[in-house]
């Protein structure tokens, strides 16, 4: 698919699940975890925790039971260690072309402000980034429309696009403020996987795309 860039093109992107794949940042964050609890045998940790993670177990309640070690220390572990992912291909490709062409770019994303831009700073992408909205900055999470207004207010009378994986939540506000929409298909590792449950025109996105390599910038 083609998208014409100029500048007054906005095209803004969901952070988990569509730039890089959450589940590596829960890998991350065990592996982080493990490290700390045991260093002698945190490979064998880290296999159990994330072996009881994929079982739907109690991942927390094993290890505060097994090792001197509160949960709000995990949770504070979990969500403030330096990730180690990665972006998902061609995207890299894609901003350099929105650039290119004046276009702006941006983020909307649902989560606390210092892991979600510890995330982007760790996918490399923090000099892309024209504007960054994050649920906890601004008190409200998507659906909410004030998340995708913010965009609007900063960069006015803009062609708009958002990129995401969730219809649950993703696209309803941007549909509702005639944004353009694509949707990223799951490959199978998306922690939301119940796009079924909402294939309905409120919550579907104008197009789907399996990876950013099918995006032409024009």
């Amino acid at each position: 698919m083609a998208i014409k860039v100029d500048e007054n093109t906005v095209i803004v992107f969901d952070l988990d699940d569509t730039l890089y794949n959450e589940i590596d940042y829960l890998k991350s964050a065990y592996l982080a975890i493990a490290k700390k609890l045991d260093s002698d045998n945190w490979r064998e940790l880290y296999v159990r925790m994330f072996s009881l993670y994929r079982n739907k177990e109690n991942v927390f309640n094993f290890l505060t039971e097994n090792y001197e070690v509160s949960k709000e220390q995990l949770i504070n572990w979990y969500r403030n260690h330096y990730p180690n992912i990665k972006l998902f291909s061609g995207i890299l490709n894609f901003m350099n072309a929105i650039k290119k062409n004046n276009g702006k770019i941006g983020i909307i994303t649902d989560g606390r402000e210092t892991t979600q831009k510890s995330k982007i700073d760790a996918l490399g992408i923090t000099e892309f980034i024209d504007v960054t909205v994050i649920s906890e900055a601004i008190g409200s999470e998507k659906p909410a429309q004030q998340n995708f207004k913010r965009v609007e207010n900063e960069f006015p009378n803009c062609t708009y696009y958002y990129i995401a994986d969730n219809l649950k939540k993703d696209f309803v506000s941007p549909i509702k403020l005639g944004w353009h929409s694509i949707g990223l298909v799951d490959t199978g590792l998306n922690i939301h996987y119940n796009a079924a449950n909402f294939m309905v025109n409120e919550h579907k996105p104008e197009q789907f795309i399996f990876d950013f390599n099918e995006i032409n910038v024009v």
